[in-house]
């Protein structure tokens, strides 16, 4: 079976079950400006998991796309992806575990006809905050799962949050057993060792987290997510994501080309292209920051292995034809940026190479200053900065080296590489850590403060002004917007005046349910507006403003404080970005 089969049998499904179908959202995420990319289905419905109301009901389906940026360095093995795509259904407040748990299992045994006996669970043990689901294991013996299927764990695995704080709550998990030799008596769906593969998570959202704890939500919520690439592998028989549809033409297309053999290579290419041509065509860019960064990273870990392959560099736009057109099906609207999503992977190929050039000359220095010390073990730390400083793989400074009859210590590198990778990780879990996951009460007056500046940017500068995007935490807010020019101090004041009057008339906003069409006739306005449901949420302030909008936002401006302009800077060509606090 197809993934787009997989796809249009789930969509169909949960369709006949009453569920609207609702469209991806952006990788790039409007309405949760904190975080890097849109990680999971769940992400873009935060706020009517919360409680506010969803325009198109209670009961909703869809398919997600994602990009996970944890596992980048160990995309290469056999199972890991940077992008993929979330196949979901969720319960704003209807129906909760056992109906979701039978809708589950009717999917998976009828619709995709995966035999009963391949199926085991797992279930929430419970703890101090939370009960044992005994709940979800009935429902599942109920439906015929026996006893000796049916598994119980703690938080590790059977609980979910996005992040640190957020709607969160104990869940049911799926698994597959691939037919394989148990590795020991105890083996079970928490081991390792590819006998059994998660295929479904059913999420019962009843509670959220912040740093006192756990409380309840205003109404209990299931968030269910099937991974598609997963899947379709193990419904098609393969050992591999690499193997179906979606990535087999690349793979076949590299090894025609390739000069050496290296399957982890073919797969970091192929994997990154796919990842790097979605987020492309999402509206993402290569940069020194944020997601730009990860954009970047994945585009030069691909050029490099790329050259590992010994493959044409000319071939580029080839190869960018057939992952494109082996993701059609299930992405029609590549198409229409072929040509687009081409110039940007080919610009950064480009700039990559002339870095690699640079590194060369710099191994270089290196390699005497290592001669001319008596030694034959190039410095580890001069091996990390050739990486860090000037993009200089380490495996090639390893190449290098050896022509030259020196050695690198790969272990050594690889300690301080890993020590470098968690203090990141680390640095950009804090920093995105915020967003509506976590929305608290100063996020979402932040968040109903872009609309005012927004406003207030269109009235001193000019309709030409559009958010551009934007990043909220509980401290801060920053907004990109286009504008040609810098501002000039008076006209920094002026806006500043401007949303501070808003904020002391005490306007009412005014949240309102309309079609799509009704939305942007009456001038509504929103980036990404072909990718919002027929029906929407308008979010109105006075005369002034009136946006396209998932929220969350307070009920009147007086509930702000005071508005402060801290810094005015470029973001990119065109675009401008202010950085502001409520006080």
């Amino acid at each position: 079976m197809k993934a787009i089969e997989i796809r249009n049998k789930y969509l169909n499904f949960f369709k006949n079950k009453g569920h609207k179908v609702i469209p991806s959202a952006p990788l790039i995420p409007e309405n949760d400006p904190s975080v890097l990319f849109n990680t999971a289905g769940m992400q873009p419905l935060v706020p009517y998991l919360l409680g506010q109301k969803h325009p198109l009901g209670t009961r909703l389906t869809d398919y997600q796309k994602c990009v996970r940026t944890n596992d980048i360095d160990e995309v290469g093995d056999n199972r890991h992806l940077t992008y993929f795509e979330m196949l979901g259904n969720w319960s704003l407040g209807d129906y909760f575990k056992e109906e979701s748990i039978a809708m589950s299992y009717e999917f998976l045994t009828k619709e995709l006809e995966i035999p009963a006996e391949k199926i085991s669970v797992t279930c929430f043990a419970g703890d101090e905050d939370c009960e044992k689901d005994t709940v979800s294991y009935e429902a599942w013996k109920k439906v015929g799962i026996p006893d000796e299927r049916i598994y119980f764990f703690g938080k590790d695995d059977n609980w979910w949050i996005a992040g640190e704080e957020g709607p969160c709550g104990p869940d049911t998990e799926m698994f597959y057993d691939t037919g394989k030799q148990k590795c020991s008596p105890e083996c079970n769906p928490s081991c390792d060792c590819g006998k059994y593969v998660e295929i479904w998570n059913n999420v019962f959202m009843e509670f959220y987290k912040d740093k006192n704890g756990y409380s309840k939500l205003k109404q209990k919520n299931v968030d269910t997510g099937l991974g598609l690439e997963r899947m379709t592998m193990l419904l098609q028989g393969k050992e591999t994501p690499y193997e179906i549809e979606i990535f087999e033409p690349v793979m076949k297309e590299l090894e025609k080309l390739q000069k050496n053999d290296f399957i982890e290579s073919r797969r970091i290419v192929t994997e990154h292209l796919r990842s790097s041509i979605m987020i492309i065509n999402d509206g993402g860019r290569p940069s020194n920051v944020d997601r730009g960064y990860i954009l970047r990273r994945l585009l030069r870990r691909m050029t490099r292995h790329l050259n590992k392959l010994e493959i044409d560099l000319n071939k580029l736009p080839e190869i960018i034809d057939v992952s494109i057109d082996s993701l059609h099906e299930l992405y029609p609207e590549l198409n229409e940026n072929r040509e687009q999503i081409k110039t940007v992977i080919i610009a950064e190929k480009d700039k990559f190479m002339k870095t690699l050039k640079n590194g060369e000359r710099e191994f270089e220095k290196v390699a005497n200053k290592t001669r001319a010390a008596n030694k034959t073990i190039i410095d580890t730390n001069a091996v990390f900065n050739l990486y860090e400083t000037y993009g200089f793989p380490p495996e090639m400074t390893e190449e290098l080296a050896k022509e030259e009859g020196l050695k690198v210590d790969m272990s050594d590198y690889q300690k301080l590489f890993k020590e470098h990778q968690e203090k990141s990780r680390q640095g950009v879990e804090q920093k995105f850590k915020g967003g509506l996951a976590s929305t608290g009460e100063m996020e979402t007056k932040y968040h109903t403060a872009t609309h005012l500046l927004n406003a207030a940017l269109k009235v001193v500068l000019g309709d030409h002004v559009h958010q551009k995007g934007s990043n909220i935490t509980e401290e801060r807010m920053r907004f990109d917007f286009s504008h040609p020019v810098k501002m000039t101090d008076e006209e920094k004041q002026k806006v500043e005046d401007l949303v501070n009057n808003w904020i002391e008339e005490g306007i009412d906003v005014v949240c309102e349910e309309m079609s799509k069409e009704e939305a942007i006739k009456s001038g509504a306005e929103c980036m990404f507006i072909e990718k919002y449901p027929d029906m929407v949420t308008v979010y109105t302030i006075g005369d002034f403003s009136k946006e396209l909008c998932g929220g969350p936002h307070v009920k009147n401006t007086s509930e702000l404080g005071h508005f402060k302009i801290k810094k005015e800077e470029a973001s990119s060509s065109g675009v401008r970005r202010i950085k502001a606090v409520l006080e």
